[in-house]
């Protein structure tokens, strides 16, 4: 009974030594009497009993590492903190269990030298500014020297950039001055613009105004100018229907003439400042003029 008993637990010893369950996205690195002999991917795995060895379990999974933050001296002397963060995933797990002897330590000594490296190369300023291109430039030298550990770096990230006390007081003094710039520029800009718009505003009524008034004087000079046309044709209207009365009633040269000259008194008397006497008119007024003469004579020799 106990000999039954003592082989059930060898039996179970050795099953469990025997068969390995890999969980997903994970390998087994599997030694054969020391020696490396394969890589277990997710599954069932059977080994042989004290003469393969599980030597680790790698994940393939991204993996996460924050790199203590640094204090880094920028080119103008100035010592600041960074805090970074590294994305990284295995690629080849038998590099990265044999050829460094810690990959997370290999990984942030690598990244603490390059972080000194490309910020020291850089000002106080630049370093703010230009995140995104040590981010990259980090990423890329980080990955060609973890590559020979069977390593990828996916990403590389500056979570926080601490300058001194001293420094941030400075930076922000001079924030403050240049938002009160910028506030002033911006106030004098819309005053200047408002100047400009009120200005072209009353130069636009000035020329309505003008435009209104020369319309205005145009108009009335016009209608002045009608006004005169429809009393010289009014008149003129009259002096013929008084001469179609006078010829209908057969009157006598002398006659006409003198009521010509009555129509045209009439007529000078008028608001038009210029009379076109007609040259019948000239001929009766030299007539008229002889006669006169003539009648003088006779009073003269009496």
């Amino acid at each position: 009974m106990w000999i039954l008993l003592v082989l059930l637990v060898i039996i179970l010893i050795i099953a469990f030594n025997t068969i390995k369950i890999v969980k997903q996205s994970e390998v087994y690195i599997i030694e054969r009497l020391g020696k490396f002999h394969k890589v277990a991917d997710a599954g069932l795995t059977i080994i042989i009993p004290f003469v393969d060895h599980v030597r680790s379990v790698v994940s393939l999974k991204q993996q996460t590492m924050d790199i203590p933050p640094q204090g880094v001296i920028t080119q103008d002397n100035v010592t600041i903190t960074i805090d970074t963060v590294v994305f990284y995933r295995v690629t080849d797990p038998a590099k990265a269990v044999y050829e460094i002897q810690s990959l997370k330590k290999g990984i942030e000594y690598l990244a603490i030298t390059t972080i000194r490296d490309i910020v020291g190369k850089m000002d106080l300023d630049d370093t703010f500014s230009s995140r995104d291109a040590i981010n990259d430039k980090l990423r890329v030298i980080l990955d060609e020297a973890t590559d020979q550990w069977g390593c990828k770096v996916d990403r590389v990230e500056i979570k926080d950039i601490t300058p001194p006390a001293d420094i941030r007081d400075a930076m922000e003094k001079q924030m403050n001055a240049e938002r009160n710039k910028r506030a002033l520029i911006l106030q004098a800009e819309g005053e200047r613009q408002s100047a400009i718009t009120l200005a072209e505003g009353k130069k636009e009524a000035a020329i309505l105004e003008a435009e209104a008034d020369k319309e205005s004087k145009i108009r009335r000079a016009t209608g002045e100018a009608e006004a005169i046309k429809k009393v010289a044709e009014a008149k003129a209207e009259e002096i013929h229907l008084v001469y179609d009365a006078m010829m209908k009633s057969n009157p006598s040269e002398k006659l006409v003439q003198l009521k010509s000259l009555e129509a045209l008194k009439e007529v000078a008397q008028g608001e038009a400042n210029k009379i076109f006497i007609p040259f019948e008119a000239t001929k009766a007024l030299s007539s008229l003029g002889s006669a006169a003469e003539i009648f003088k004579d006779k009073k003269k020799s009496e």
